[in-house]
């Protein structure tokens, strides 16, 4: 679990809040519980570390508030637009007993002892987190799938998860699918029907031979032309 350091703030206005955050500190509240809401105070340093963690909106870590711990949920953390640096971030105080809704990532294993996998198939991810209501103290970081010896057509339900004792998803009645081990998608070009191909050869055949009439044609009347100026030339010359 992870620990951070944070301080109490007592900030009341929007600009002593935009001061904090000129120093490199980003506002943030805890909530939850009896006790009373805590406006708190951490560094950008420790802020980002925590984002830069796996699924850290599901993971309980622990914050030492001037010398006292307690347990967080963080659930909420607002960006500048501009920046896009941290400026405000929410955790939900951890309450023994009580219960919460989170969406819990999904993490597949062992691809490589999947028979369908190894003869090409494909894993289809059809969700990659599960809503699960929760015991606040016994939240899952993930949810493992053991791709261990499924084949082409397997599909894994919520059944195939061992969940942890007293959570459970929130969809209820149903054996949801999470991923199917399906076959490889192969795109063959369609083959060209026989009646088209025969088609085909007998418009080229019909074009050529139209082609090989009309240059007959040409030559007929070019000969004709020939034999009708030697005829013209011949009778000028009788009547001279």
């Amino acid at each position: 679990m992870s620990l951070i350091q944070a301080t109490i703030r007592n900030t009341e206005t929007k600009g002593q809040v935009n001061i904090l955050r000129k120093k490199g500190e980003v506002p943030g509240i805890i909530y939850g519980g009896e006790n009373a809401n805590q406006k708190i105070s951490l560094t950008k340093k420790e802020v980002k570390s925590l984002i830069d963690k796996e699924n850290f909106l599901s993971n309980v870590i622990s914050i030492n508030l001037e010398g006292k711990e307690q347990q967080v949920l963080p659930r909420d953390i607002a960006f500048d637009t501009v920046s896009d640096e941290p400026v405000h971030i929410d955790f939900l105080r951890i309450v023994k007993g009580s219960k919460i809704i989170l969406e819990i990532p999904v993490k597949f294993i062992n691809h490589d002892l999947s028979p369908g996998l190894k003869r090409g198939g494909v894993l289809n991810i059809v969700r990659r987190k599960v809503e699960l209501k929760c015991p606040t103290e016994n939240i899952p970081k993930e949810l493992i799938v053991d791709l261990n010896g499924l084949d082409i057509g397997s599909s894994i339900k919520i059944s195939f998860i061992r969940l942890p004792e007293n959570v459970t998803p929130t969809i209820r009645g149903r054996d949801f699918v999470i991923a199917t081990v399906a076959a490889p998608t192969i795109v063959k070009e369609p083959e060209k029907p026989a009646e088209a191909e025969s088609e085909t050869v007998e418009g080229e055949e019909a074009a050529a031979a139209e082609s090989v009439e009309k240059q007959a044609e040409g030559a007929a009347e070019k000969n004709e032309g020939s034999d009708k100026t030697k005829e013209e030339d011949k009778s000028t010359a009788e009547k001279k």
